[in-house]
């Protein structure tokens, strides 16, 4: 509490909140779900007509809206009354959406229509998320409970949603769960009851059986944040996943004692196991490889697990240094239930024919196809290129939808044979990045292109936008309606001393896209939410038509630059190629 009472009194806090519980709030987006300045303040709702939603933050890779109603307190207990407020937003959100909306404040008025966008277009599912500095009463526990079982017992829900409750000790353990992105490297005491737990050893590897109580379970670290699972072949599926469904349902249930019985088990590997005491087991570089929709969803009945002293999970912890054998273990353990394709793509032979090829051509660089692979020491970060971040350059550069660069499902499923066929160049791959670095190198709240703040809120979209205008530009000024290489642009622009001029064309272009649009929605009296826009193919014809007026005015307004323009980022002709299909 005194970390949170200290770090709120911040300039930050003081100069952009104007109380206490709307700067814990911030607080807790930024440090909790990791979002920087500019997103914690745009994803703010709280004020008058707030319809009991203070923050909506939406998370595209997770695909998980997240509402979020806190609760500022400096002492005593919080009762039932906000468990109930977010009760009566979700059923406005299931019931009345579009009274909601007429009611709402400005700001509100344009995340419900993000949010709507999401759950229609996209699938995404809701996470209601009630904070607060103090704890619960009892009869807020049992509100708690009981909304979390009739959400998880509905049948035809309108949408997939959950309920977390989070008190101040919840926000110190997600703290430090947060705190370890950065060093995603597990250690983690287990504590195991006498005659429930069994050490032996097969085929030259220690092994661990136990039954774990569930509210032990609930202890694991990286559980929330996917740390825990990065050897796992895929993170949590929501709640949508019909067995994850069914899991919720007997923990909520009065036969949640027989879940041990109802539950195949969960793996575990770790580098090594040092038994402390008797039921105390501490394990280093721990990773569960099959079991994360099982503790993603045991960590969401919390409040009913903490309960239950009579309920268990089969646990097998291996010993296993080896990084080859703990990648076998990990597939294999997953085959008994569907994967789908996208779980996989770090080693699809295409994908590790690209790594074989880039990390040939550039030695000091790093090829990182698996999420949470870190860049050894001995590798030059700047020639890192990340699985995830090259299929949403690619969609952007080569197929010209930016639109579509912000979820990875569609990238790593649909679109991957389209996207993936091709043997792109090392060369190219490197272009990609680099051009993408030097955008997000303009992406601070210094603001250096004065770009429009919005823009700057939308960081899990509008940076493939960016790119996309930085292709449009090379595109238009060489009179070509194709796509050029990236690499031919990176050489050509680097020889003749044009990166930032490029860079600045583009944030140039991106400004007047995004006002034009903006003014137009103002003349004819409608709402204007920008990150519908940036996922409509409408901001691509707006970014497209931004270039276009920016070179038919150059020669007029600034004949020099406009020469200097078309003498130095002219290329070969070759050096362009047809546009890759994704819709």
């Amino acid at each position: 509490m005194d970390k949170i009472q200290n770090e709120i009194k911040n300039d930050y806090y003081q100069q952009h909140f104007p109380n206490d519980g709307q700067r814990f709030v911030a607080w807790y987006l930024r440090n909790i779900h990791l979002l920087d300045a500019m997103q914690a303040k745009d994803a703010m709702t709280d004020g008058a007509n707030d319809k009991q939603i203070d923050a909506v933050y939406i998370d595209d890779d997770e695909g998980k809206i997240f509402i979020i109603q806190g609760k500022y307190y400096t002492s005593g207990t919080i009762d039932a009354t906000p468990v109930r407020e977010v009760i009566s937003a979700h059923r406005q959100l299931c019931c009345d959406f579009a009274t909601l909306q007429d009611n709402a404040n400005p700001k509100l008025k344009i995340k419900l229509g993000e949010i709507s966008n999401a759950l229609e277009n996209d699938g995404y599912s809701i996470v209601y998320e009630l904070i607060t500095t103090s704890s619960f009463t009892d009869e807020a526990r049992k509100d708690i409970i009981a909304f979390q079982n009739s959400l998880a017992e509905e049948d035809n829900p309108k949408f997939d949603a959950e309920f977390i409750a989070v008190e101040l000790t919840d926000i110190e353990d997600n703290y430090y769960r947060a705190m370890e992105q950065d060093n995603p490297s597990i250690h983690h005491v287990v504590e195991l009851e006498k005659g429930k737990y069994l050490f032996t050893e097969i085929s030259g590897t220690r092994v661990l059986m136990a039954a774990m109580p569930l509210k032990e379970c609930i202890k694991m670290p990286g559980i929330k944040n996917g740390t825990l699972f990065q050897k796992n072949v895929r993170q949590s599926l929501g709640h949508s996943n019909t067995v994850n469904k069914k899991i919720k349902k007997t923990i909520m249930s009065d036969r949640c004692s027989d879940f041990f019985f109802y539950h195949n088990g969960i793996t575990a590997i770790c580098n090594k196991m040092e038994e402390i005491e008797n039921g105390r087991v501490k394990l280093h570089g721990l990773s569960v490889v099959n079991g994360c929709q099982s503790l993603n969803t045991i960590v969401d009945c919390s409040e009913t697990v903490k309960k239950q002293d009579s309920s268990y999970v089969l646990f097998r912890f291996y010993e296993i240094p080896q990084h080859d054998r703990a990648d076998s273990i990990s597939t294999n353990t997953n085959t008994q239930s569907a994967v789908k394709a996208r779980d996989l793509r770090s080693n699809d032979k295409r994908v590790l024919r690209l790594k074989k090829a880039y990390e040939q051509k550039y030695p000091q660089g790093y090829f990182a196809t698996k999420r949470g692979d870190i860049t050894p020491g001995d590798k030059d970060k700047t020639y890192t290129v990340e699985l995830a971040s090259l299929g949403k350059n690619l969609i952007a550069w080569y197929s010209q939808r930016p639109n579509l660069s912000y979820g990875e499902t569609k990238i790593f499923d649909k679109y991957f044979d389209t996207l993936f066929k091709n043997e792109y160049l090392p060369e190219d791959m490197y272009a990609l990045t680099f051009w993408m670095n030097k955008i997000m190198d303009i992406w601070t709240d210094d603001n250096p292109l004065s770009l429009n703040e919005t823009i700057l809120t939308m960081k899990a979209y509008a940076p493939y936008h960016f790119l996309f205008a930085v292709s449009s530009i090379f595109a238009k000024i060489n009179g070509n309606n194709n796509v050029p290489s990236p690499n031919a642009c990176y050489q050509i622009a680097l020889k003749n001393n044009m990166v930032d001029q490029v860079i600045a064309i583009a944030a140039n272009c991106m400004n007047s896209a995004f006002n034009s649009e903006s003014e137009n929605a103002a003349t004819q009296n409608r709402t204007f939410i920008p990150q519908n826009w940036v996922k409509n193919k409408a901001s691509i014809s707006a970014i497209q038509t931004a270039v276009t007026n920016y070179m038919a005015f150059l020669p007029s307004m600034n004949p020099a630059q406009n020469k200097i323009l078309k003498d130095n980022l002219k290329i070969d002709p070759k050096d362009f190629s047809y546009r890759l299909t994704a819709d």
